[in-house]
């Protein structure tokens, strides 16, 4: 039988956070892995870029991706 349990490194020990369910002792192996910080969520706006006038509806229209002619041909070969 084969369990995951989340520990913690510090100083040469690891320490567990969790008690193994149905397993009271057995090999282990240790991955360590380095967290990193998650950037916070960035969401777009309507006017969150203003200049002279707001962001509007046909602007965000404007700015999607219809494709485009000289890549067509890319993609159907």
């Amino acid at each position: 039988m084969t369990t995951i349990v989340m520990g913690i490194y510090r100083e040469g020990r690891i320490e567990l956070l969790e008690k193994p369910k149905g397993l009271r002792e057995g090999r282990v192996r240790v991955i360590l892995t380095e967290e990193e910080p998650k950037p916070a969520p960035r969401y777009l706006e309507f006017g969150k870029y203003k200049g002279d006038k707001d962001t509007t509806l046909e602007d965000f229209k404007d700015a999607e991706w219809h494709g485009e002619a000289e890549f067509e041909d890319l993609n159907h070969k």
